[in-house]
Order: structure tokens, then sequence, then C-alpha cells
């Protein structure tokens, strides 16, 4: 099994690093890290970034997320062409797993109509029936007009343990390899990816995290107002911030054993042609 990291969108916000950490003084830049997994059965998408339908139309995007967020909107860096630069087909992406239903993670789903897309039920539920104007602002049915083929997964009691977080299995035979962990709070059904990388796990938090100095075990100053913004855009704050402590004790206590990333830290990217703005 092969795992490529992928980003698949740019976003540039007012505020530079004071607001997010990174970019320049004034200009912020955010990514949209993404994972394409080669395996045995296919290619499995984690997120996809923004989607060919986005660059043809930017109002599916939303006018909050095209006002704060300041997508830079490029054909090159949509999942659909990083993933035929790399020298595959896309009609080859047989899942897609989404970490929640935002339009910068799940904007190119319309670029893999074949492809079965795996999400929280709860997060499903949030997308399709939403239940305040935070929700039907956030969610763009424009994104899955093309009616996906929906893989709904419902933790329960019976999920095994994760290094203490509940774990749902996304494919059927290949519990071991690839992992749905909860983490909800910045959206209804948020959730976390697990996928096995050789010996070590990597574990995508989504925006469960939107800074490496989140969860550093050093302690560095977060940017002054990425918290406020956080809780800004959290469906439930006090979850959102329960969660986070989980993760800051997971890469405290098993940094060797678990990889974590996030979606929109470029620090986290590796580097190359796949990666590049």
């Amino acid at each position: 099994m092969t795992v490529h990291h992928l980003d698949c969108a740019t976003m540039c916000p007012l505020g530079g690093r004071l607001l997010i950490g990174s970019g320049g003084p004034l200009v912020g830049r955010l990514s949209a890290h993404c994972l394409l997994v080669e395996g045995a059965g296919g290619l499995l998408l984690v997120d996809t970034g923004f989607g060919t339908g986005d660059l043809a139309d930017p109002r599916r995007l939303g006018r909050t997320l095209r006002w704060a967020a300041r997508p830079r909107l490029d054909a090159a860096a949509t999942a659909v062409q990083r993933i035929r630069a790399l020298g595959h087909d896309p009609r080859d992406v047989r899942h897609i797993v989404v970490t929640h239903l935002d339009p910068d993670h799940a904007g190119g789903l319309g670029d893999f109509p074949h492809a079965r897309v795996h999400v929280l039920a709860d997060e499903l539920r949030a997308a399709l029936a939403p239940a305040n104007r935070a929700e039907r602002d956030r969610y763009r049915s424009a994104q899955w007009a093309h009616d996906p083929h929906w893989a709904e997964h419902r933790p329960d009691a019976a999920d095994e343990d994760w290094y203490g977080f509940r774990a749902v299995p996304v494919l059927p035979g290949d519990a071991p390899d690839f992992l749905l962990v909860p983490l909800p709070g910045h959206s209804r059904g948020h959730c976390g990816v697990a996928v096995r990388d050789a010996d070590r796990w990597l574990l995508h938090c989504g925006d469960a995290y939107f800074s490496h100095t989140d969860i550093d075990p050093a302690g560095l100053r977060r940017p002054p107002g990425l918290t406020a913004f956080q809780h800004l855009v959290a469906a439930d704050n006090p979850t959102r911030l329960a969660n986070l402590s989980r993760l800051r004790e997971l890469r405290r206590n098993h940094d060797a054993e678990v990889r974590l990333i996030c979606a929109h830290d470029p620090r986290e990217l590796p580097q190359g042609p796949a990666h590049r703005p």
C-alpha cells in the first residue's frame, strides 16, 4: 500500500501569520491536505479539496467561504488533476472518505461520480437536513447534486478501541488498514481517518485542529487569532476542545506509533510536484 499526500486547494485569508500561522505577514496560506492511497483494490481518496465544478462556478463554495478564505482556484490543484499527474486514472478511485462535508473538503466529489463516499451518519444528516442557519450556510448541496453513492457509518459500542478512541472500519475486510475516528466538534459528524502506513499509523484529523501549534508537545504559542477563528466556525466548541485535548494526549504518548496531520497547515505537507500550490 502506498500513501500519497496531495495539496488540493490553496486559500489565502487576510490576517497572515498572526491569524493562521502560515503565509505572509498580511495574507495567510492554507492548504487542503488530502491523501491518495494505492491498494490492491484500487484507489482510495481521503477528502477532495475543491473540484472542477467549483472552478466553473465559484458560487458553489458559498459567499462566506469565498469571502473569508479567499480561495485560489487552480485546475492543476484539483484532486482529479493531482491523480492524473501521478499517472493514475481518476476512474480507479473507488472510495472517498471525507472527514466532513465542508466545501473545501468535499468540493471534488462530483469529479469521481462512481466512487463510494464514506461519511459518518451524523455528518451526512447535518449536510442533507441542516438544523440551523450555521449548518445551512456551511453545507452546499451543489457539491452532491450528482447523487453520490453514500456509505453511512454509525459508531456503536462494538467498535474497536484505537489508542483510546472509538474506531469504525471503513471497508469490509480492511478494518486494520482504514478506520473512521469520530472527532465531532468542528462539525456535527466530523471525523478523523486513520490509515496504516507501513509500520506506523497516519491519522488525518481534518479540521479537528488547524495548526501544528495546536498539538505540539513543546507548547508552541498559537497564532493569536486562530483560537477565536476555530471557536467561531465550530458547531460544538466544548466538544471540539475536548477532542483537541485527546489529540494532544495521543501526540504526547504515541508519537512513534501515530503521525497526526490536519487539513490546512501547509507545514505538514511533504514537498514535491504533487503538493505544490
